[in-house]
């Protein structure tokens, strides 16, 4: 009996019990007495098994594999509404921008003696209304679409999509060439209400194309293939002066050193240029400009239509940003082969320098190029705003008389008072006096006369 209870209680009792039995007792019949034994050790291990299960508690089922948990949805980032003279809509690395710029202009343009040319005189003009948008749409990657009214047409402007990273821009459309340092500079940050006279003479334009730049702490690097303006690409009709026959292209680049020192920020710049015409016959290109004001059409210096199959120019710059001062100067050169005639070259450059008046006002400067001005003391906090002058020495010269070319030398003194009375607005006064050799309109003393001119400017950029 004691085999029997030693047994351990988990094995069915049927089968524990003929294990425990010797076999012949197994076989044999058993007495009452020893029946009832049985029975009671039956019902005591019964009773202790019981008790075991008392202890033990309620079985608990095995819990089910937790199912993964969802990830959280991150709530959209929020949107910030910033003024940056228009709203600005930013958030995290996206962001978008209405852009816009009024330029309304009045002058007058002295006539040379007994011209019966009607461009002289008095002028007036919206130069610019142009509108648009930049903006990101993360992962580097921006773009800038804007159209312009100007001369009775409207025109697009900078239309192009970059991407960029810490040390590259990469931009694909419609965009400068990096020609020179005021050609880059924007019209409403300039120093004088037009830029000098080489960067229209020789044809300095927005074109279709790709360029890259790279910064590399005081270096800049720019450099680019392009087509032609869109204007130009754009043309539907056919023929030589049809846009299906435009197929010219070039490569232009920059390279900019701008180190700072002791607070004085300095320019060095060079850039050089190289474009073919691609055209069978042409023989409409003219490198010309207008005595200063754009309201004006009259060209006092132009050269006769040319037929020129490439143009090669390049320039230097040099620059400097002291406090209240600036100073800056460029030179320009372009050489035109001719088909059948002799390679032309021409010649630009100006030298300027800056004061503001007011307290605590400097120029600024970005990425190889200058910027306007934020008041120190604006109007709508109780100041004047800015008040700046500048003067300018701009000298072109068109002639070539190895290549039977006469369009004409200009030296011109301009002065600019500019005047930002709150961010983004700004007054322009301007008097020149120009001073021309051989110019392509005549007057009653000849070729060889001087012009003043008075030009007043409204600009509101945004």
């Amino acid at each position: 009996m004691s085999a029997f209870l030693k047994f351990p209680v988990a094995v069915p009792f049927g089968i524990g019990l003929a294990l425990a039995l010797p076999a012949p007792l197994a076989a044999q019949t058993i007495s009452a007495a020893e029946a009832e034994a049985l029975r009671q050790e039956i019902r005591e291990l019964k009773a202790k098994l019981a008790d075991v299960e008392n202890r033990l508690g309620p079985e608990t089922p095995a819990a089910a594999p937790a199912a993964p948990a969802a990830a959280a949805k991150a709530p959209p980032p929020a949107t910030t509404i910033q003024w940056k003279g228009s709203p600005q809509f930013v958030s995290e690395d996206r962001a978008f921008k209405v852009k816009g710029r009024i330029q309304a202009d009045a002058g007058y343009v002295t006539p040379p003696d007994g011209t019966s040319d009607q461009g002289f005189g008095s002028t007036s003009e919206f130069r610019r209304i142009r509108l648009g948008g930049e903006g990101k749409l993360g992962g580097g990657i921006g773009y800038k679409l804007e159209v312009e009214l100007s001369d009775n047409a409207v025109d697009l402007v900078d239309t192009f999509v970059t991407y960029e990273t810490k040390s590259w821009l990469i931009s694909i459309g419609n965009q400068n060439q990096f020609q020179s340092l005021d050609e880059l500079t924007g019209d409403t940050t300039g120093s004088t209400m037009e830029r000098a006279a080489f960067t229209d003479a020789f044809n300095f334009e927005r074109r279709l194309g790709i360029a890259a730049q790279y910064r590399a702490k005081d270096w800049l690097f720019q450099a680019g293939l392009f087509t032609d303006d869109i204007g130009a690409l754009s043309n539907d009709s056919d023929g030589p002066d049809g846009g299906d026959e435009n197929n010219s292209y070039g490569v232009d680049g920059r390279i900019v050193f701008a180190p700072k020192v002791d607070g004085t920020q300095l320019h060095f710049g060079a850039s050089g240029h190289w474009r073919t015409l691609n055209r069978l016959t042409d023989s409409s290109t003219r490198y010309r400009q207008r005595p200063y004001l754009h309201g004006t059409n009259s060209r006092v210096l132009a050269t006769p239509s040319m037929n020129v199959e490439n143009e090669v120019h390049y320039g230097a710059e040099a620059a400097m940003i002291s406090g209240p001062w600036h100073a800056v100067g460029e030179v320009h050169w372009l050489r035109s082969d001719q088909r059948d005639a002799p390679t032309a070259g021409f010649f630009g450059g100006y030298a300027e320098v800056g004061y503001f008046f007011t307290k605590g006002d400097t120029r600024s400067y970005k990425n190889g190029i200058f910027g306007g001005v934020n008041p120190a003391s604006p109007l709508n906090d109780g100041g004047m705003g800015a008040l700046q002058l500048n003067l300018r020495y701009d000298y072109l010269d068109l002639i070539d008389r190895s290549a039977g070319i006469v369009g004409g030398k200009q030296n011109a003194i301009i002065a600019a008072l500019v005047w930002t009375p709150i961010d983004y607005l700004r007054l322009n006064l301007n008097y020149g006096y120009l001073m021309y050799d051989d110019a392509a309109i005549n007057s009653t003393s000849g070729n060889d006369y001087n012009l003043h001119v008075v030009g007043t400017r409204i600009e509101l950029d945004f």
